[in-house]
């Protein structure tokens, strides 16, 4: 049986000649044996559900922290806040380290990383201690995913690579719904130190078959890293959240959230105006050339809103809406995570036939049709009724994240995967944090509108104007996708799909021609292609 080649270096496969599907294709054929290649999935999977569980597991679970530790209630946030706060920070600069020290050591010293920051979590007798441990779990938390996810977009070819971001995916949709109810029910009938104590098992098999499994990939020549781009850029992040957080569950007075906000935004936008003039910036603009990259990443930001906001709404409407208990109330929930596994099975077809453009289109209006149609939930609503919508939400829900992700990663070019793919989780983040806060900010402001309604009136109906508004947001959203490249996407079965660099569709004009990866640039006489 032949066994995994071990390092890799990307340049050596790399011709100007060839496009990028050629490239892919011998890229996987020469890196990752059977075992490997059915490995790799379930590792990045189960990563990435490690870290959107600890990103919500214990939303629930604080006030019996704060019991235990001997501290107000109120000072546990910032367990919460340094972890989001550490990964925004470093997320930016994981594409870099990847390239520099290889895909399986960094991924294996993130997991290691992690699951060290778990113990020191679950063994921290003061909140000073355990504040310090969250910021040693989210250095690895920031690192796991993005670099899980671009060890699958380069060891896998382009037509598989749907397929895979399916798999990956799933986890990632359970992971914040299953959170604040595993959290509370770790409290209720154990003890707080179980919210981490699980995930040291889960990490040390993880970082062995991480060391046995993983590729490793690495650039043969990296440039220098842009440090003046990557503190501009991730201040921007750390500014951005700490809004959101300060419009949501911090609770900021709305001046100070709003300046925070408006000094992320202009770090950002400073960000992309340097990085437009410096020779090898921490995200180049180049990127946006590739038509389906911009329209995935401005899609999946606006969009992710809304479904985001979904692992937040829910919990809350289940329990205080409708009184379920925190157990009954996570059962409700199993019909989403089983229907994405569905939703899996389905995007492959539905793509093939469609393409991103139609299908993300399509999707998106029902996804905002299904997430506005929770208001018709009430307190008689049959039990049946509520998992079937729950149900159909799951494959609809699972099958956007999916196309949503593929649609960004699949034509861009391989100079651009490891700037791409970091951009595309700082996204996420992003997103991820103001649909919190949008949500939070609906529910107190319907709060005071129906303020004089009796008291559970007055609960139904916050939560239905703000199901009604959150499904309004993401329908917008369809306006993006519908400007996708026309062809990206069909033929995903058999890669019928034509290369990043073929066609109007698939670029957005640009009268430069494609610059080489520095340091990277190959001896046109040495490839053996014709000239």
């Amino acid at each position: 049986m032949r066994k995994d080649t071990g390092k890799v270096t990307a340049s050596v496969l790399r011709c100007p000649h060839r496009s990028p599907i050629d490239y892919d294709m011998k890229f996987t054929s020469d890196m990752l044996s059977p075992q490997s290649a059915r490995v790799l999935p379930w590792l990045v999977a189960v990563a990435f559900f490690m870290q959107m569980l600890d990103s919500t597991i214990l939303n629930t679970a604080l006030p019996g922290m704060a019991e235990d530790l001997g501290v107000s209630a109120l000072r546990m946030q910032s367990v919460v806040i340094s972890y989001m706060l550490t990964t925004a920070l470093l997320i930016p600069a994981s594409g870099w380290i990847a390239d520099r020290f290889g895909t399986k050591y960094t991924f294996c010293f993130a997991i290691c990383l992690f699951t060290l920051g778990s113990l020191f979590c679950a063994m921290s007798p003061t909140l000073e201690i355990l504040v310090l441990s969250r910021v040693l779990q989210g250095v690895g938390g920031a690192l796991m995913v993005p670099i899980g996810r671009l060890a699958v977009l380069k060891a896998y070819p382009r037509t598989e690579l749907v397929s895979v971001l399916s798999f990956v995916t799933i986890p990632g949709l359970i992971g914040p719904l299953m959170g604040p109810l595993t959290g509370g029910f770790l409290v209720e009938y154990a003890t707080w130190h179980w919210i981490f104590l699980i995930n040291i098992p889960v990490g040390v098999v993880g970082a062995a078959l991480a060391f046995r499994y993983m590729p490793e990939i690495k650039e043969a020549v990296v440039g220098k890293f842009d440090g003046r781009g990557f503190i501009i850029f991730s201040a921007s992040l750390v500014l951005i959240t700490l809004a959101m957080e300060g419009f949501g569950e911090l609770q900021m007075p709305r001046v100070q959230a709003v300046l925070l906000c408006i000094g992320g935004l202009l770090l950002m936008s400073f960000y992309w105006l340097r990085s437009a003039r410096v020779p090898l910036p921490l995200f180049s603009v180049a990127m946006f050339n590739t038509r389906s990259f911009a329209v995935g990443i401005l899609g999946n930001l606006f969009s992710r809103l809304g479904s985001g906001a979904m692992p937040f709404l829910i919990p809350l409407f289940l329990q205080l809406a409708l009184g379920y208990s925190p157990f009954k109330a996570g059962l409700t929930m199993i019909p989403t995570a089983l229907a994405g596994i569905i939703g899996k099975q389905m995007i492959i077809t539905l793509l093939d036939r469609l393409g991103f453009r139609l299908f993300l289109t399509f999707n998106t209006l029902a996804l905002g049709a299904l997430i506005a149609s929770f208001t018709f939930i009430g307190a008689d609503t049959p039990y049946v009724v509520i998992l079937l919508l729950f149900g159909v939400f799951g494959v609809v829900n699972s099958m956007q994240f999916t196309a949503m992700n593929s649609v960004t990663l699949i034509e861009l070019e391989a100079r651009h995967a490891s700037g791409g793919n970091t951009l595309l989780s700082v996204t996420m983040q992003i997103s991820a944090c103001s649909g919190v806060a949008i949500a939070a900010a609906l529910l107190d402001g319907f709060t005071s509108a129906y303020a004089l309604l009796p008291s559970a009136e007055r609960l139904m109906r916050v939560f239905h104007s703000t199901f009604i508004w959150i499904g309004l947001l993401s329908l917008v959203t369809a306006v993006i996708f519908s400007q996708a490249p026309a062809h990206a996407g069909k033929g995903t079965k058999t890669g019928g799909h034509p290369p990043a660099h073929a066609g109007e569709d698939a670029k957005i004009d640009d009268p430069a021609p494609a610059l080489a990866d520095e340091g990277s640039k190959t001896d046109d006489s040495a490839c053996g292609c014709p000239k």
